[in-house]
This record gives structure tokens, C-alpha cells and sequence, in this order.
């Protein structure tokens, strides 16, 4: 084995501020922590947790490096402890709590995940927190079952994109919500059967009508504010509204009698500070039940734009606009 570097680049949080406090810097390598693996990282998606962090809205979990990134592709270049199967030379893509934006990131072995066949380092890199928030928010919380209706607003998001793929799949009726019409065709070419600009469209009234007026089963929903109202105006009878995110702010004034009425399930997640075995679950159903799509090719993450490591304020820049469609990611 070649051997390693006494230190890295990577991409600081010099304060916290907008895309330009993304800076390289040297520091060590990560130390490992038992049952953990170190990857010298090929790609790092981007994500929108790595802005709220780089603004100072999302800290990150006790002993998580401060270092932004939370999924990676590369080859294990060390070990600790029983890591399992992993060894040496593997190649991999990782859940990590933070670190992802460098030269080499730390994670346990229970969050990796091998590369799918025919998948290159980036497209690997796209993989993990998406697929890993989607499994868990949209089959594990929210139950979604064949032949049921399931809404996505923002579906032209890494997680959009995700979602909608892995609910088509799954026999789920989905509908998306989307800011323009080139994105409701993504969505549709992705598998969407109905896709909503709301820019000029009330996805209410377009969900309502698209469901004889008994709406969705399962709404996956990281805008809030004004959605919360409208999205259990035209959540179903024994539906369930997932949030994982807020764009537009968690508060909202409910009247939680429709709630009972229609016997609805109001839940939500956050992924990064649950635990290792936690993630560890999450990951051993993707692999067994999601993995082999990708191997397969039925799904695949879509990617829109690639940034060098250096230039991860651009990358950020972009992610703050909402122009994209699918994954950012960082190449190393």
C-alpha cells in the first residue's frame, strides 16, 4: 500500500456567510474511530445541508468533523477494527456526518455501500444521502405501498429526482411539484405521472383532481410555511405528511381537527444526527432492496453539474439558485 500523507487539502467554513467562506486549507488526515474506514474520496455530492452549515444553521452532531460534505465515492485506503467485508482497495460509496469535502474522509463501515456495477466515482458520489434520506422518510416513516398516490414537491431536487424514480418503481402513482415546465418534463421523463409548476398552478387543486377529489396518500415535503396548511388540505384519508426539510420555515398555524377527521399521520426526520446502527439499518435495506436496481440500471442518480473541490463555493452558488436539476457534485 502506498503510503498515506501526514495531511490534505479540504474545503473550510472560514465563518459563517455565503458561498465565498469556502476556502481550501491543510489539514490531517481524519483519525479513525473503530470500525471505521478511511476512503481517499474520488467525488463528494453537494447537498443542502452543507449550506445551512456554511451559514450557521445546521451545526454539525458532537464529534462530526466540521468539515462540510455528507456522502463520498472512492477507495478504502485504511481500516480499524472489524469493519467487515470491506478491506483495502475496496471501492465505495459512504454516508458521512461531515468531512466529505476533502482529499480523505472518515466513515463507519456500516454506512458504506459498494459502487453499483457501471457507475463511475461521481455518479457513486450522488448516491448516499439522497437515497439514504428517501428510503428512510418515504418506505420506512411514510410506508408508501404499491398502487398508492404519493406527491413531491421539489422533484426536480437531488431528492426529487430520487424519490420519484424509486416510487415509480415501486408501483406508486406519483405526482411532483416543480418551478417550470422543463422541470416538470425531467420529473415526467423520470417516471412522474403528473407534474405541478406551481409558479402558475395550485398544486391543491391539481392534486385533488388528479385523485377524484381523494387525495394523496403520501406527501414528501421540504418547503413548509405555507405549505404545511395546504399540504393537509389535500392529504388523504389515513395519509401521511413527511417533512425533511423547510425552506419557507417550520411554523404554521394547523387546525388539527381535519387531522383527526381524516386520521392523518404527521411525521418527519432528520438523517445526520441519527446513529451509526440507526444508518446501519437504513443502509442494509438499500442494500437488499435498492442496490440491485442500480446494479440493474432501472435506477440512477441524475447529475447535473461537476465542480472541482477548489471551486465548492460555485458549486454552493449554484445549489442557492435552484437551477439545477438532480445532484451537484465535487470532484477530487
Amino acid at each position: 500500500m502506498t503510503a498515506l500523507p501526514s495531511e490534505m487539502t479540504a474545503i473550510e467554513i472560514t465563518s459563517f456567510g455565503g458561498p465565498e467562506v469556502l476556502k481550501p486549507g491543510k489539514r490531517p488526515l481524519p483519525t479513525l474511530a473503530e470500525s471505521e474506514v478511511l476512503i481517499k474520496v474520488a467525488a463528494a455530492g453537494v447537498n443542502r445541508p452543507d449550506v445551512l452549515q456554511r451559514t450557521g444553521s445546521y451545526a454539525p452532531p458532537p464529534g462530526a468533523s466540521d468539515l462540510p460534505g455528507l456522502e463520498v465515492a472512492g477507495e478504502i485506503v485504511a481500516v480499524k477494527g472489524d469493519v467487515g467485508m470491506w478491506k483495502v482497495g475496496d471501492k465505495v460509496a459512504a454516508l458521512v456526518a461531515g468531512g466529505g469535502y476533502a482529499e480523505y474522509a472518515a466513515a463507519p463501515a456500516l454506512q458504506c455501500l459498494a459502487v453499483p456495477k457501471g457507475f463511475d466515482m461521481v455518479h457513486a458520489a450522488a448516491l448516499p444521502e439522497t437515497f439514504f434520506t428517501v428510503w428512510t422518510n418515504v418506505f420506512q416513516r411514510g410506508a408508501l405501498k404499491k398502487g398508492e398516490t404519493f406527491l413531491i414537491h421539489g422533484g426536480s431536487s437531488g431528492i426529487g429526482t430520487t424519490a420519484i424514480q424509486l416510487a415509480h418503481e415501486f408501483g406508486a402513482r406519483v405526482i411532483t411539484t416543480v418551478g417550470s415546465d422543463d422541470k416538470a418534463k425531467a420529473c415526467r421523463d423520470l417516471g412522474a405521472d403528473l407534474a405541478i409548476n406551481y409558479r402558475n398552478q395550485d398544486f391543491v387543486a391539481e392534486v385533488m383532481a388528479a385523485t377524484n377529489k381523494n387525495g394523496a396518500d403520501l406527501i414528501l415535503d421540504m418547503v413548509g410555511g405555507d405549505y404545511i396548511n395546504r399540504n393537509l388540505s389535500c392529504l388523504a384519508v389515513d395519509g401521511r405528511l413527511v417533512f425533511i426539510a423547510f425552506l419557507q420555515g417550520p411554523k404554521a398555524e394547523v387546525n388539527f381537527a381535519q387531522v383527526m377527521v381524516k386520521r392523518q399521520t404527521i411525521t418527519g426526520s432528520t438523517l445526520r444526527p441519527r446513529s451509526v446502527a440507526q444508518k446501519a439499518e437504513i443502509a442494509a435495506e438499500l442494500k437488499t432492496r435498492v442496490w440491485p436496481l442500480l446494479d440493474a440500471g432501472k435506477v440512477k442518480p441524475v447529475l447535473y453539474k461537476t465542480f472541482t473541490l477548489k471551486d465548492a463555493a460555485q458549486a454552493h452558488r449554484l445549489m442557492e439558485s435552484s437551477a439545477h436539476t438532480g445532484k451537484i457534485v465535487l470532484t477530487i
